[in-house]
């Protein structure tokens, strides 16, 4: 199965930053949008940010706004979620997958799910 590939996850302090990439050895993410995910146990996936295939718009969860932006990168065949400010309710599995060009917050609608990776916040 066509997997991505997260990357970046780790363990921080409240207020520091992550990186987290997101690659696609298998395919190319051309005509993708890209969205990333985080799950926590118990509760549902959430989309937390979206960038879609022109990469001309990009949608983010009210509660990472202006903390978390997204960004792809066609030639490296990449998408990166930078994360500042980080608190302790952004502790999580963090995923990506795609779907056809546009976002959308239905998180059925994306496919080629990575295993993930884990982002703890902790004081």
């Amino acid at each position: 199965q066509l997997q991505l590939e997260e990357s970046g996850g780790g363990l921080v302090q409240p207020g520091g930053s992550l990186r987290l990439s997101c690659a696609a050895p298998w395919f190319t993410l051309d005509y993708r949008a890209i969205g990333w995910f985080r799950q926590v146990p118990g509760k549902e996936r959430e989309v937390i940010s979206c960038i879609s295939s022109s990469g001309s718009s990009t949608d983010y969860l009210d509660s990472v706004k202006g903390r978390f932006t997204i960004s792809r990168d066609n030639k490296a065949n990449t998408v990166s979620l930078q994360m500042s400010s980080l608190k302790p309710e952004d502790t999580a599995v963090y995923y990506c997958a795609v779907r056809d060009i546009y976002c959308s917050d239905r998180v059925s609608s994306y496919e080629h799910w990575g295993r993930g990776t884990q982002v703890t916040v902790f004081s």
